[in-house]
Formats: structure tokens, sequence, C-alpha cells
């Protein structure tokens, strides 16, 4: 696997052996790193359910300003460490190791990219519901493209769907909520 584009652009990242982790592809990275362009340079990006860290990685190589990954595994959050540490990154992440729901609204981001294992069928609405209290400016969701999710949680509505093979991108936006109506004017 590799970085797309950025500061670290065709730099190789591993990721761990076997069926626990599930990469995204390059070519739905670089769909989504497309579309989030004019959002990147200087955010706050979470990376939830980080695997091996390509989502975060690819976006502190486009100029993130600071990546906060989040992963329960211990095998791949060394994985992340090691990839961090291939590419020469000292600065700009966070690693916290951990169940991401709970963890979620912690933090003040600009984008969160949730990715949770496709057989974990719950975490795509505790995550998205978790995040529709006080929703960020963006929530980007990688699912199965069968994978059938709300138009909205919350707050939170869905703007844009890509799908690439198997794969797909879900994006989510905070809406104004409508004034209460009745009562004297």
């Amino acid at each position: 696997m590799r970085v797309i584009a950025g500061r670290f652009r065709s730099r190789r990242i591993r990721s761990l052996p076997g069926l626990d982790v599930r990469p995204t592809p390059d070519r739905l990275r670089e769909a989504l790193f497309n579309v989030l362009a004019p959002r990147i340079e200087g955010c706050t990006f979470v990376d939830a359910y980080a695997g091996c860290g390509a989502v975060g990685i690819e976006a502190l190589s486009r100029g993130a300003g600071k990546v906060i990954f989040i992963e329960r595994k211990p095998a791949a959050v060394r994985q992340i460490q090691e990839n961090l540490r291939s590419l020469g990154i000292e600065e700009g992440f966070e690693i916290h190791r951990g169940k991401a729901v709970p963890r979620l609204a912690q933090y003040d981001a600009d984008i969160v990219f949730l990715d949770p294992p496709y057989t974990l069928e719950r975490e795509y609405e505790a995550a998205l519901r978790a995040l529709a209290e006080n929703p960020p400016p963006l929530v980007v969701v990688q699912h199965a493209a069968r994978k059938r999710l709300e138009e909205g949680y919350g707050r939170l509505r869905r703007t844009r769907t890509i799908r690439h093979g198997d794969n797909a991108l879900s994006f989510y936006e905070p809406v104004e909520e409508a004034p209460a109506s009745g009562g004297p004017s």
C-alpha cells in the first residue's frame, strides 16, 4: 500500500497480515481525498477504527494540521506507530488505543473518518449517533456498498455518497435544527 499524494507521495506503508484489518483501497482513498482537498489543509482529522493508519497518514501527507488515530487492537496500534516512524513523522498526531464510540465526542475535529469493521453492523449507528449530538463539520463513513445507512442521524444529514466496487463513502454534514413552531410570536 502507498501514500497517494502530498508530502509522502508514493511512500509505502504496511498493513497487518490477514483479514483483521481491512485497509482502505488506494483508489477509494484517492477518491476520498479528491473530495476533501479544499478542507484538509490545517484541519484536525480523526481517523477512527484506524487499522494501519493509511487514511490518517494520507491526511497528514496532504497537510492536515493534526490527526487523531483511534484503534482498539494493540497490533494495529503498533503498525500505525511503525508506519509513522518509517515516514519520519514525529509530530502532528495522537494515537488513542481503545473503543472509538466513547471517544468520538471528545475531540474538536473538522473531519471525522469512520471505518468500522464491516462485520460490526451496530458500530456504524452507534458512532454516528455519538457524533450527532455535537456534530463536527464533516463525517465520512466507509462502508460496504450493500450496507444501508440512514439519511440522517440527529443533526447529521447525508450530503453525498461515492461508490467504488464493493465499498462506499457516505458524507454527512450538520444541518441547523428547525425552529420550534407554535406559541406566541
